[in-house]
């Protein structure tokens, strides 16, 4: 039988790899990602996510610094990532941010579920507004009563 933390913590060592052939090994076939960026279905979407994240960050590095290991459903991890924006980054309107140079600092936490011995379904949870505010984007508003 396959503990269910070492499938957890092989993510993150793939995920810190940036090895997206063994981190898609971790997955079934069928899993869902779920993150601020939106959902993902299978390894070619869950590839995707993270190669936007690696292409943009090529030192993207994350910390894990508590796990709840009471419990494995779900499977959850408190992180730190950091990086530097030396690569161009796709923002959700579908503009590609170009490199600012600018390193962030962004706090997250994710939740495994692993069934025998596969995840079936992962959740980051990170601040969007933190990470862009650190790029140096800004909220803007429409102003309809100046139109």
């Amino acid at each position: 039988m396959v503990d269910k933390w070492e499938v957890k913590r092989g993510l993150a060592d793939a995920l810190n790899d940036h090895d997206v052939n063994r981190m898609l090994e971790l997955f079934t076939e069928d899993a869902v990602l779920v993150s601020p960026v939106g959902v993902a279905e299978g390894h070619e979407q869950i590839a995707w996510v993270y190669e936007q994240f690696f292409q943009g960050f090529p030192d993207l590095h994350l910390s894990v610094w508590f796990e709840a290991t009471s419990t494995d459903r779900p499977m959850m991890v408190e992180w730190t990532g950091t990086g530097t924006h030396t690569g161009p980054f796709l923002l959700p309107d579908g503009r590609e941010l170009e490199p600012t140079g600018r390193r962030i600092t962004l706090r997250g936490t994710c939740a495994s579920f692993v069934e025998d011995g596969k995840i079936v379904t992962h959740r980051e949870y990170f601040d969007q507004l933190e990470l862009y505010t650190q790029l140096g984007l800004h909220l803007s508003t429409d102003d309809p009563a100046g139109a």
